[in-house]
């Protein structure tokens, strides 16, 4: 029996082209002599389609085209995921429902043959189905080649095992179709990458294959979709738990193997590869399926510009973008000269605005009116404004899509300024620690090849000079901040893991002054986070829709203190 796997790119919303897409993955199965091709969950409408499921007529067009899919099936079986409208025949829980199921049509001989519904709904983190959703109940069994498989969606096979989160469902449906004998389970997917995510999969679908007693066969859709990034990386588990085939990451491929195919090894793919190649997928995605195609960037001389820069660079190419200096008063020449040199390196479009008579214009409006107030941050967060409107003029104009270079840890502690450099349409860094960032930029420039450039893009300078936002004289991030590598460490584990701040404090000795200060400016700020464009997702907790945390509230985690907390600076 020979199988194909069909990681593909759908775009959300686009079931032409989608439609078009698959029809083609199923004619170069075909071609390839396979007798099955599976594709991703849902890959009609891509994943996730929220609540377009919502819009009157939605479902139906998706199951238009899936007919439409089916009339290409001749000789080959085809496995499709998309949402199907519940018929009078489905059970109702308590006579209501959604009337919607996320499934897979079985396609051939010109037909829908037979249809699985996802029984396992995920409603945590970034996923949101038991909104959208009715559960299936059914273990389906097909034949193909007179083989027995098994059918699963995702979820059904993960079990919230794949992510940090106690979870836990009241059915396993592998272990339902561990009785059913069967000689192939398959796992169509739309699972989101984040760092260490493609070797937790590859375990679980040993465990699963194991479990049954047959390969597993995990096929992931491909892409980006606004925050969420989906690497690929489709692979099959023989019965022993064997890695026997692997798709490619981060790009479209169509895998086939056989069920008697031999053990491989698993890919080698550093962490800092995966990180940019997620990270240049999501850009180039979200201004492809945007239809931007260019982007401007604030470039400072900073590390962060840089990588952005680097990022962007390598997703659309260095002569779509411009990079605008925006050198004030306290700008170093260094910073200036680094700017020039990263923008050189990467055959970016590069000009200056200068923005001192800008700057001068506020002083002479707006300051007297402030006689007698301390200097604060307001006049820092001026020089920062001005810049993000120059950006904003700049991508107005021209119709690119101006790129934030925010990293996770300014993100955490709201070292950042609304309406200023958190001005833009997308923060390519917002779920990137400054430690990774510095750890990222390194391996880059010793790497520059496998990246795709002809020479290191970062200049030395930029990345061993100490951070500074330079918005007063002889700023230090450290004036503010403590050591980066304390403070990614707190935020890992106050927003990703969820530990308290008392936990934090006994595991990993740190100043508890630092950490309950830097615990309380993480829920904070979470005003700004509001109002921030969306960030590529690429940790197991980012700032976005799947972590939801109120803005006005004032839990104090410690019981026996009751002031209450402030939620805005």
């Amino acid at each position: 029996m020979r199988i194909a796997l069909a990681q593909v790119d759908p775009t959300i919303g686009d079931l032409h082209a989608n439609t078009a897409l698959i029809v083609e993955a199923i004619r170069r199965a075909r071609t390839e002599h396979a007798d099955l091709v599976v594709f991703p969950e849902l890959t009609i409408p891509g994943y996730p389609p929220k609540d377009l499921l919502l819009r009157e007529g939605f479902v139906a067009q998706c199951m238009a085209r899936a007919q439409e899919i089916a009339a290409a099936c001749t000789d080959i079986t085809a496995v499709v995921g998309l949402p199907r409208a519940a018929t009078d025949d489905d059970p109702r829980p308590n006579g209501r429902g959604r009337g919607v199921f996320n499934s897979l049509a079985v396609c051939r001989d010109g037909v829908i043959e037979s249809w699985y519904d996802k029984r396992l709904l995920p409603t945590y983190d970034v996923f949101d189905e038991d909104r959208y959703f009715d559960s299936g109940s059914a273990t389906v069994v097909i034949d193909v080649a007179e083989r027995r498989v098994g059918l699963t969606i995702c979820e059904d096979l993960w079990r919230a095992q794949d992510v940090n989160i106690r979870h836990a469902y009241p059915t396993d449906p592998v272990a339902d179709l561990a009785a059913q004998h069967c000689d192939l389970v398959v796992n169509p997917s739309a699972s989101p990458f984040f760092l260490g995510k493609p070797a937790r999969h590859r375990a679980l679908l040993a465990d699963a294959a194991r479990r049954c007693g047959a390969p597993v066969a995990h096929v992931n859709q491909i892409g980006g979709q606004d925050e969420l990034i989906f690497a690929g990386n489709s692979c099959v588990s023989s019965a022993q738990g064997e890695l026997i085939a692997c798709a490619k990451g981060f790009e479209s491929d169509l895998l086939l193997f056989d069920l008697d195919a031999s053990p491989i090894a698993p890919p080698d793919t550093p962490d800092e590869l995966q990180l940019f190649r997620a990270l240049t997928l999501g850009v180039r995605d979200y201004c492809g399926k945007c239809r931007f195609q260019s982007a401007v960037i604030g470039l400072s001389g900073g590390i962060d510009s840089a990588i952005v820069a680097v990022i962007a660079a390598a997703a659309i190419g260095g002569e779509n973008i411009l990079g605008v200096s925006m050198p004030s008063r306290y700008s170093s020449q260094g910073s200036r000269d680094d700017a020039a040199d990263l923008a050189e390196r990467l055959g970016l479009k590069y000009l200056t605005v200068a923005i001192e008579d800008m700057h001068l214009a506020v002083e002479t409006a707006v300051w007297p009116h402030f006689q007698g107030l301390a200097p604060d941050e307001t006049e820092e967060n001026v020089q920062s404004r001005l810049r993000g409107l120059t950006l904003m003029a700049f991508s107005n104009k021209h119709g690119s899509l101006l790129l934030t270079t925010g990293n996770k840890s300014e993100m955490a502690v709201g070292y950042c300024t609304l309406y200023g450099d958190m001005a833009g349409g997308l923060a390519v860094l917002s779920d990137v620690p400054k430690t990774w960032v510095y750890r990222l930029c390194r391996w880059i420039n010793d790497h520059h090849a496998a990246c795709g450039f002809a020479q290191p893009p970062i200049p030395e300078s930029t990345i061993s000079k100490p951070p500074s936002a330079e918005l007063k004289p002889d700023q230090k991030d450290t004036d503010s901040l403590p050591p980066y590598e304390i403070l990614d460490e707190i935020i890992a584990r106050y927003v990703e893991l969820e530990q308290s701040a008392s936990r934090i404090i006994e595991e990993t000795g740190f100043d508890p002054a630092i950490v309950q200060r830097f615990t309380t400016m993480i829920d904070r700020n979470e005003y700004k986070r509001k109002q921030a464009p969306i960030g590529l997702k690429v940790t197991s907790k980012a700032f976005g829709f799947g972590r939801r945390f109120p803005i006005v509230q004032n839990y104090n985690p410690n019981p026996h203190d009751s002031t209450p907390q402030p939620t805005q600076p």
